[in-house]
């Protein structure tokens, strides 16, 4: 049965206005995916949703339609809701008036070490505070088939809006464990047999040089300090990407695409 709430001071809608905030998400264990893509997304990958938010003009439109019957047939809570409150919950420039909250899923790096298959292929955000790139990193991670994605603390919260819009859905298919330590992760890792590289531009090999066709996880750095000194010391091999012109550095979102892709060309036999 779908819901008509017009009121801003109704407790569902002042509890997702919140989730706009780390705070919030955390306590309530919840986030919200907005926009018909990413709706799209988290209902074909099954994601738990809790409640189902909308306006009379996205319904409108054939391809929300489409996502919002599926997400009825699935007895999920429907709520239409006014264009001035919708706003009010939105966290974009140009609300589609479509936004799913959901619950957030735990996983943790024991069971993604764990999984059975080719050779692991991590991905470790170390300090990477734009959720942009953190979130393009989780796209391209999924884009090359990696095994997961590991956010350290002090990394931009992969719940955040800015963060799930740029992981374009790849959030909902792809394992992504957060909040660890660089001391808990070494000590899973070496655990695992799972080499750690380390993206570095000094006393560092060329990337295509490293063996990526054995299991490993390739750790990413802050934008401005780089790879933690803690990882580095852990790291078996530093690994760089020559700079020919005259940048000083790439986008670490980028440097991320460039290193998975070589590990892609190296696995493809595998």
């Amino acid at each position: 049965m779908t819901e008509f709430i017009s009121s801003p001071a109704n407790k569902l809608i002042k509890e997702i206005a919140s989730l706009k905030h780390k705070k919030y998400r955390d306590n309530l264990g919840m986030f919200v995916a907005e926009g018909v893509r990413l709706v799209e997304e988290c209902a074909a990958a099954r994601w738990p949703v809790d409640v189902c938010i909308y306006t009379e003009a996205a319904a409108a439109h054939k391809r929300a339609q489409a996502v919002i019957d599926r997400l009825i047939a699935a007895n999920c809570r429907m709520v239409v809701v006014p264009e001035d409150i919708y706003h009010r919950l939105s966290d974009t420039e140009q609300p589609q008036g479509l936004m799913a909250v959901l619950k957030k899923r735990k996983v943790s790096i024991e069971q993604m070490v764990a999984k059975e298959g080719k050779p692991p292929l991590i991905v470790v955000l170390d300090g990477i505070q734009d959720p942009g790139n953190a979130g393009t990193i989780i796209r391209t991670a999924d884009a090359v088939g990696c095994t997961g994605v590991v956010a350290l603390k002090g990394s931009a919260d992969i719940y955040a809006g800015k963060t799930v819009r740029a992981t374009m859905g790849s959030l909902f298919h792809l394992p992504v464990a957060e909040g660890l330590t660089s001391e808990e992760l070494v000590a899973v890792l070496a655990k695992a047999g799972i080499s750690i590289l380390a993206t570095c531009l000094q006393n560092s090999a060329v990337y295509y040089q490293a063996d990526l066709k054995k299991p490993v996880a390739i750790v990413l750095g802050n934008e401005g300090q780089g790879v933690s000194r803690e990882l580095m010391e852990a790291a078996e091999v530093r690994l760089n990407i020559p700079l020919i012109g005259q940048a000083e550095s790439l986008n670490v979102a980028v440097a991320a695409g460039i290193v998975l892709y070589e590990a892609v060309r190296q696995r493809v036999t595998l």
